[in-house]
């Protein structure tokens, strides 16, 4: 494979817009970290459409790179960070790295380069969580009609599963099912907010109404959750974000109960977990009725902290907070995160720029 660029462009990142300014500030370590675990990280962020990318320059400070794609929130890689998946307001698109192994692109020396080769027209279905089979196909959770479902070549989606307390697909968000997670490359559990069968009943559940669900005997394994998300089995154990009480932690499956791991300063939803770290996700979310209102708000001010935006890294060994990355002004909402094994300075390319036109790839 060899990579051409028809014309030079020395833009990396799209045009400034009148908006407000963005800050982000990484503790000490966070960037050194990053070189030592080898990976880069990626990140959506529902709000405001944007989809970061965080790597290390060669002089070691935090490489942030960031494109936009309308309303982005569901986010997966595959193991060798190769290709992204990334949900999008009515479509789910697939991103293949264009570098051979050991090249670089523009002056930055980016060592990978993201590009959008193929789209799903799934229509506005509300995508979050998406994962990959054992072919490396998607799967991905379809919210406004509580199912998991995979992309469809000659539809908007095709449904695999819904929960048993869900007499029908409908577009209305009865239960806000939003998590899924992977066993050997087949579903296994998936997240909701209620158990719920009308239209958005959940929102009056969202106190404790979240179930963990095991998509293969159709068992509810938790309950009384605080709007869990991003359910992720790590070396046998099942992870999950009670999001509405700030709250990481896991599923004791032989009890039927969740275990608080770390306390979360803001609406954790998105993790990654790698060896013995976990990557979590955090919104303010204070602007919006549907976070107000939760435990986490209680959780704050018995802390006496305010929600901070951002990623926090928690060590799964002591539950500590080990490394932090807060994001301050236009963005204040993500959604997930992925890791990008071996990626050192990952780039993307978006459709606001003409970047796009100008660089073509040739498969060899």
């Amino acid at each position: 494979m060899a990579l051409r660029e028809a014309r030079r462009v020395n833009r990396t990142t799209e045009p400034a817009k009148p908006e407000p300014k963005l800050e982000i500030n990484a503790s000490r370590q966070f960037t050194s970290w990053l070189r030592e675990q080898r990976f880069s990280l990626a990140f959506t962020t529902y709000q405001s459409g944007k989809l970061f990318l965080l790597g290390t320059h060669l002089d070691g400070r935090l490489s942030v790179f960031e494109r936009t794609f309308e309303r982005c929130m569901g986010l997966c890689a595959t193991p060798d960070s190769q290709t992204l998946w990334v949900s999008t307001l009515y479509q789910l698109w697939r991103f293949e790295n264009a570098l051979p192994p050991g090249d670089t692109h523009g002056e930055e020396k980016w060592d990978r380069l993201y590009v959008p080769q193929l789209s799903y027209t799934t229509g506005d279905i509300d995508v979050h969580d998406i994962a990959l089979d054992r072919e490396g196909r998607p799967v991905f959770v379809a919210t406004l009609f509580a199912c998991v479902a995979r992309p469809s070549e000659s539809h908007s989606f095709r449904p695999l599963w819904r929960p048993p307390f869900i007499s029908r697909l409908a577009a209305e968000d009865r239960c806000h099912l939003n998590g899924l997670a992977m066993e050997n490359g087949e579903p296994r559990y998936a997240t909701a907010v209620s158990t719920t069968d009308t239209h958005e009943a959940w929102r009056e559940h969202r106190r404790s109404g979240g179930v963990v669900i095991d998509v293969r005997t159709n068992e509810i394994v938790a309950r009384g959750l605080a709007m869990p998300h991003s359910p992720r089995l790590h070396r046998g154990r099942l992870y999950v974000l009670n999001s509405g009480a700030g709250e990481f932690g896991y599923v004791d499956l032989e009890r039927g109960k969740f275990e608080p791991i770390a306390f979360c300063p803001g609406y954790a939803r998105g993790l990654a977990l790698h060896g013995d770290f976990a990557v979590i996700g955090l919104s303010t979310c204070r602007e919006s009725r549907t976070f107000q209102g939760l435990p986490l708000d209680e959780a704050l001010a018995q802390r006496q902290v305010s929600p901070r935006c951002g990623l926090q890294v928690i060590d799964l060994r002591t539950g500590d907070a080990v490394h932090t990355l807060w994001m301050e002004g236009v963005v204040r909402e993500l959604y997930d995160v992925a890791i990008l094994a071996n990626a050192v300075r990952p780039s993307a390319l978006g459709f606001k720029t003409e970047e796009i036109r100008r660089t073509i790839t040739l498969e060899e």
